[in-house]
């Protein structure tokens, strides 16, 4: 199989886009296999992403390092992926584990193109689940008197292991805007409310004091606002009168696993366009 190229682009609406970049591909051997955009009538915004097959003689890295040039010539913000190379993964977990085991039994069936590296939680509870998992658990201990230093060596495993993307799994910490700064690459979150409802603590008890008749549960980037980052995916289930907070807790785990679960497979396809605190996400 021929490697493919991934490219998402995105920058102030102009004519000819898809004409330039479709004869950039074609002047330089690809062969396009799948291409989407989307315009922001109100921004004046463009959005593409689109994927193309190189011949027998061409080297991905050395298209993927052109085409970022040629994206950047004509005004767009360009990100260029080559199909196929696995990111490095980290999941941060603290008790609950729902979201922890469907990602990594995904990731094991093949769901996911990416290395799962490490697992940092502020618990020891799922050490000997990552052990059966074949997966290093680091048990970083947090404290509002020692966050400082939790977070630097978190920061010192991502680095030592080349991480590419976070994965909070229902981390029930908040990373500092410091942390995030530092390691300056993406960070998902699941949040177990429908964003911007019911952000922050103990949101299903939030929502059944409310007596709303949706639950939600939201997956984002993480930002230094808590629980305000560009959201990825969200879901929803109808609940009544009868439900309690168990019955919402029950409901809202399956709503958080599949959540999550789409958002990170979306983000490893290379799917999503981020600007402003909005999203664009390819089909």
């Amino acid at each position: 199989m021929s490697p493919h190229i991934v490219a998402l682009l995105s920058g102030p609406d102009q004519k000819g886009l898809v004409s330039k970049v479709s004869g950039w591909i074609f002047d330089n051997g690809g062969n396009i296999i799948h291409a989407d955009q989307h315009r922001d009538a109100e921004a004046g915004v463009f959005f593409q992403r689109v994927e193309w097959a190189l011949d027998g003689d061409t080297t991905p890295t050395a298209v993927a390092t052109s085409f970022q040039s040629f994206g950047d010539s004509i005004g767009m913000k360009t990100k260029v992926a080559i199909a196929g190379e696995k990111p490095k993964v980290a999941i941060f977990v603290s008790k609950f584990d729902h979201c922890f085991h469907d990602l990594i039994l995904r990731w094991k069936a093949g769901e996911y193109p990416c290395e799962i590296a490490l697992i940092i939680s502020n618990h020891q509870t799922l050490r000997e689940s990552a052990r059966q998992y074949g997966i290093p658990f680091h048990h970083i201990p947090v404290s509002k008197a020692n966050k400082a230093d939790a977070e630097a060596e978190q920061l010192a495993l991502l680095k030592q292991e080349g991480i590419d993307l976070v994965i909070m799994a229902r981390y029930m910490q908040i990373l500092s805007a410091i942390f995030l700064d530092t390691f300056g690459k993406p960070v998902i979150n699941i949040h177990h409310s429908f964003l911007p409802a019911f952000a922050g603590a103990r949101p299903y008890h939030q929502a059944h004091a409310k007596g709303v008749k949706l639950i939600g549960a939201t997956a984002h980037y993480a930002t230094p606002d808590l629980d305000q980052g560009p959201i990825i995916h969200q879901d929803v289930a109808r609940i009544t009168h009868r439900n309690s907070v168990d019955d919402l807790v029950r409901k809202g785990r399956d709503l958080e696993k599949f959540t999550l679960a789409q958002a990170v497979r979306w983000h490893l396809e290379n799917r999503i366009l981020v600007y402003g605190n909005k999203t664009v996400v390819f089909d």
